[in-house]
């Protein structure tokens, strides 16, 4: 009988750049309303701060995650490719070293041995890239996909805070922003819990935690700027 078992280690680097991204999207956004609104701003200028806090945010996200993660890249590559000149060099060594990993892992002498030739000879550099440098398909860097998943998610993120400016009037909105954003936060890290087959509550209050901290801050500091103008 086969036994198919479903595992989200795969959706671990998407999963963390879209969450990151959302995250950002909705606090940097909603903090930046609520500071001007409390500052007195009309909605009219909330909302083209609100505006030019997303794009710049969104491109900041971008350019943030694809340099983060092409460092990355770099490295892995350039580990792989130290790893199949070795494996030109010294095979017999890295056999061996091979071996050693299996033999820390659990399996005797002989057979640790012979898993190790036995990969080698089918894939010696997916071998060693996979369990010497703990390197796999799954895993591997992917500049790109995380550059316009932390952006895109950033800008469905900053939209809904400022959804909620145009809906209501100067007089509300600030409640409005904060409600709204602190539901949007929880729902988002219930989601990202869910997909990712963790606790939904813990999720949710730790997103929720932080995002009542940076408004209640960025709030503060409007209402001092606009008590001192």
């Amino acid at each position: 009988m086969r036994h198919i078992e479903r595992h989200r280690t795969h959706r671990v680097g998407w999963l963390r750049a879209a969450v990151l991204g959302a995250n950002d999207g909705i606090v940097s956004t909603a903090c930046l309303v609520l500071g001007v609104a409390a500052a007195g701003a009309d909605s009219h200028n909330i909302l083209i701060a609100g505006v030019a806090g997303l794009v710049a945010g969104a491109m900041s996200m971008a350019a943030g995650e694809y340099v983060s993660v092409s460092s990355q890249s770099d490295t892995e590559l350039a580990d792989i490719d130290r790893e199949r000149k070795e494996l030109a060099a010294h095979p017999v060594h890295e056999q061996e070293e091979l071996t050693a990993i299996y033999v820390e892992r659990g399996l005797d002498a002989g057979l640790a041995s012979q898993v190790a030739i036995q990969l080698m000879q089918h894939d010696a550099l997916g071998a060693h890239a996979r369990d010497e440098l703990g390197i796999s398909e799954t895993l591997a860097a992917r500049p790109v996909q995380a550059a316009l998943a932390s952006a895109g998610t950033f800008s469905v993120g900053a939209v809904l805070p400022l959804l909620i400016v145009l809906i209501f009037s100067p007089s509300t909105v600030m409640w409005a922003v904060a409600v709204s954003s602190l539901l949007f936060l929880a729902l988002l890290g219930s989601l990202a819990a869910w997909v990712g087959g963790s606790s939904v509550i813990t999720a949710a209050s730790r997103v929720t935690f932080w995002g009542v901290l940076a408004m209640a801050l960025t709030t503060g500091v409007g209402m001092l700027f606009g008590v001192s103008a």
